[in-house]
């Protein structure tokens, strides 16, 4: 009797092995596609912005389909660092050209879409040089690798995405 628990068991165990290994591997290579996918998105929108020091609604629409066409849903969010130079302050550097020290404001996800939203189609958020732009996306979606890790090794967590991709650069 308990030579045939034992077997059915190793069985059972073998049977879960051959099924479940390969699918936690395949999921998790479709989560690292996905991150490929969206590293080389971002990276491309923030390229854009740097090199022409505009976004535009066409392109912001853009960038989010591109997202979407990847299979997940996205939070994304921007931010513009804009310099603001302020002369009227001195300074301890010593170049003769700069008069006082150059601060930056940020606007955020919200004020940007807003902006160039309200405005219409073709507005330009125009960004001069030296302003610093970053994005980030995260995804919202419980993908099928997280739900196994999740069930396997019962680890449940708010903060859980799997494919975030973060790009900044300094307008050109």
């Amino acid at each position: 009797m308990s030579d045939s628990l034992i077997t059915v068991v190793a069985i059972v165990l073998v049977a879960g092995l051959i099924f479940v290994v390969p699918l936690v591997t395949m999921a998790d290579r479709f989560d690292a596609t996905s991150q490929a996918q969206v590293e080389a998105i971002v990276s491309d929108f923030v390229d854009e912005i740097r090199s022409t020091g505009k976004i535009t609604q066409e392109k912001y629409n853009k960038f989010k389909e591109n997202l979407t066409a990847t299979g997940y849903t996205f939070n994304v969010e921007m931010e513009a660092k804009i310099l603001d130079e302020n002369p009227g302050k001195k300074t301890s550097q010593t170049a003769k050209d700069k008069i006082g020290e150059n601060v930056y404001y940020s606007e955020y996800t919200s004020q940007i879409e807003e902006e160039i939203n309200n405005a219409g189609n073709g507005y330009t958020k125009k960004l001069k040089t030296g302003d610093i732009v970053l994005v980030t996306v995260r995804d919202q979606d419980l993908t099928l690798a997280k739900q196994m890790k999740q069930f396997i090794y019962k680890v449940v967590g708010n903060d859980t995405a799997t494919v975030v991709a973060s790009k900044a650069g300094m307008v050109q």
